[in-house]
């Protein structure tokens, strides 16, 4: 099996700043693509950034400029800088990781998500 969690959401001021964790762990062979998702209440979860097993990098315009993706391959670690926060970035922020499992199986996995929530 394969577990992802997300980690380092909150409560932050507009035009703040976060840094958001996603950990890949369990029966994992090799990680392709790693990418963050948000969604908001009422709406569809939308893609925020990816980062492809080539490490490229594909932002939506709403976040270019403002957020930076990376990764940590020897920990199979995900993070996403997250700066000058505007309130309507406020949503659920959720994690997803494909590549190959020990059971020579593809897998896309999803984590449960953090809170972050951009208020005055």
């Amino acid at each position: 099996q394969v577990q992802v969690v997300e980690s380092g959401g909150g409560l932050v001021q507009p035009g703040g700043s976060l840094r958001l964790s996603c950990v890949a762990s369990g029966a994992i062979v090799r990680i392709s693509a790693m990418a963050w998702h948000r969604q908001a209440p009422g709406k569809q979860r939308e893609l925020v950034a990816r980062m492809s097993g080539d490490s490229t990098i594909d932002y939506s315009d709403s976040v270019k400029g403002r957020f930076t993706v990376s990764r940590d391959n020897a920990k199979n670690t995900l993070y996403l800088q997250m700066n000058s926060l505007k309130p309507q970035d406020s949503a659920v922020y959720y994690c997803n990781v494909d590549g190959l499992s020990t059971a020579w199986l593809d897998f896309d996995q999803w984590g449960r998500g953090t809170q972050v929530t951009v208020s005055s």
